[in-house]
C-alpha cells in the first residue's frame, strides 16, 4: 500500500510563493508517474503538474511557467514550488501516484494513490 502525506500549504498574498512537498511511504519504484491536483470549492479537481516515469514534466496551461514540479526517487518525494501565485491558484492541493506508469496523464482516473490535500489560499 502507497501513502502519500502533503505538507507546505498556507497562506499568502498574490505574487508569493508556497512550496509544497508529498512524503511517499509504502512500496514506490521508478516505474511510478506522479502529480500535483487541485481542487477549488465547487470545482472538480484538475491536474497540475505531473512528472513521468523518466523524469519528463508536464504542466496545466494555466501554470504559465509558475510552478515547477520536482522528485527526489532517494527521499521518495515529491515537490511542487508555485511562485507568482494568484488569487485562483487557491485551492485544496493532491499529491497523488501511480505504479507501472510511462506517461502521465491530467486526469484524475489516471492515478491509484492520493494523500489527504493541503490547502492554499492567496489572497489579492
Amino acid at each position: 500500500q502507497v501513502h502519500l502525506v502533503e505538507t507546505g500549504g498556507g497562506s499568502v498574498q498574490a505574487g508569493g510563493s508556497l512550496r509544497l512537498s508529498c512524503v511517499v511511504s509504502g512500496y514506490i519504484d521508478s516505474t511510478y508517474c506522479m502529480g500535483w491536483f487541485r481542487q477549488a470549492p465547487g470545482k472538480e479537481r484538475e491536474g497540475v503538474a505531473t512528472i513521468d516515469r523518466d523524469g519528463t514534466t508536464n504542466y496545466a496551461d494555466f501554470v504559465q511557467g509558475r510552478f515547477t514540479i520536482s522528485r527526489d526517487l532517494t527521499k521518495n518525494t515529491l515537490h511542487l514550488q508555485m511562485n507568482n501565485l494568484k488569487p485562483e491558484d487557491t485551492a485544496v492541493y493532491y499529491c497523488a501516484a501511480v505504479g507501472g506508469c510511462l506517461v502521465a496523464t491530467m486526469y484524475t482516473s489516471g492515478f491509484a494513490y492520493w494523500g489527504q490535500g493541503t490547502q492554499v489560499t492567496v489572497s489579492s
